[in-house]
């Protein structure tokens, strides 16, 4: 007998401000109780799903023993590292995210970045500021090399874009392997500091987790090319903050393109805002102008496999902190 034979499914909804646009739905098939984190507690009780609209949230954590009922968990992010806690992790909860939705945007926004830095955007922008006429050579990247540090949709959207104008591209995952329809090669992410030397740009794309916490050490970053670029669309964790900027400092790398950032938001007092070789966007790189109807959209066709009593997609391996095999 399916959960719907049974009973009508309860799902809590957690949001902030705004309601998932597809609220209609949901409602078409299931209870839906809606909540923003101070109500929590009393919209778990019972309900046999959570809806984390309100992606970042912790506030499970907070009431986690309010939530006795819960058989299933969908998180409207991909990158769930900073949601996990042992006791959710111990759990029987399957916990879904939305893998897959924004990474196509979040692949445009790092080749805006490659094309920024190559063709001297922000020099231009400058120029144009103080009004002066200054001929310059810029740099074609036909031909140089790319190492995307995380294969999965994302990084795999990256690699197809980027292969798509011409460059190159090598990437790094927990274990090296032959190169396949994306990635000219794919190495150990745990060699970076031994790969790195080789390659233009360096893209960050994995997910944060314990082994890829503050993955872009001072090693990694002295070990790259004095002309690279380091790009992160990934997670600021990924990169050892201070190292980096002592790197930028030194002339270690020529410059960083980084959307994530740690800590985040960026304190006002903090170097990388100043800095002429860093540019700095505020973690939109997958936001684009209809990204909440598909992020939603995930949710809803997972209740309806959830209600039919049909496996889940997108099921998060909760000690690794990602899908398996994405």
């Amino acid at each position: 007998m399916t959960m719907a034979e049974a009973k009508r499914a309860i799902v809590a909804v957690l949001y902030r401000d705004a309601l998932p646009p597809r609220l209609g739905e949901i409602e078409e098939l299931a209870e839906v109780r809606l909540t923003k984190a101070d109500g929590l507690a009393e919209a778990l009780d019972g309900a046999d799903v959570l809806y984390q609209w309100h992606s970042f949230s912790p506030a499970l954590r907070a009431n986690w023993s309010a939530a006795s009922s819960l058989t299933w968990v969908h998180v409207s992010a991909a990158g769930v590292s900073e949601l996990l806690f042992d006791d959710l992790i111990d759990s029987d909860i399957v916990y879904t995210n939305s893998r897959g939705v924004l990474s196509r945007a979040i692949a445009e926004f790092a080749l805006g970045f490659v094309l920024d830095i190559a063709k001297d955007a922000q020099g231009s922008l400058r120029l144009q500021q103080g009004r002066r006429w200054q001929h310059r050579i810029t740099r074609k990247i036909q031909g140089q090399r790319t190492l995307v540090v995380g294969t999965g949709s994302i990084g795999r959207e990256i690699a197809s874009l980027f292969g798509a104008v011409g460059l190159r591209v090598s990437g790094a995952a927990r274990s090296s392997r032959p190169g396949d329809a994306y990635f000219d090669v794919v190495h150990s992410s745990r060699d970076l500091a031994l790969v790195v030397h080789d390659f233009d740009y360096v893209v960050l794309a994995a997910p944060l987790t314990d082994d890829t916490q503050g993955l872009v050490d001072a090693d990694v970053l002295s070990a790259m090319k004095p002309t690279a670029h380091l790009i992160n669309v990934g997670r600021g964790g990924l990169v050892q903050t201070d190292a980096l900027v002592d790197a930028l400092r030194s002339g270690s790398i020529a410059g960083a393109a980084l959307d994530v950032v740690h800590p985040e938001p960026l304190p006002e007092e903090h170097p990388l805002w100043a800095m002429g070789n860093v540019i700095l966007t505020p973690h939109m790189s997958g936001d684009t102008e209809d990204y909440l109807e598909d992020l939603d959209g995930v949710f809803v066709d997972n209740l309806q496999r959830f209600i039919r009593g049909e496996r889940l997609l997108n099921i998060v391996d909760k000690r690794l902190g990602f899908v398996p095999g994405s």
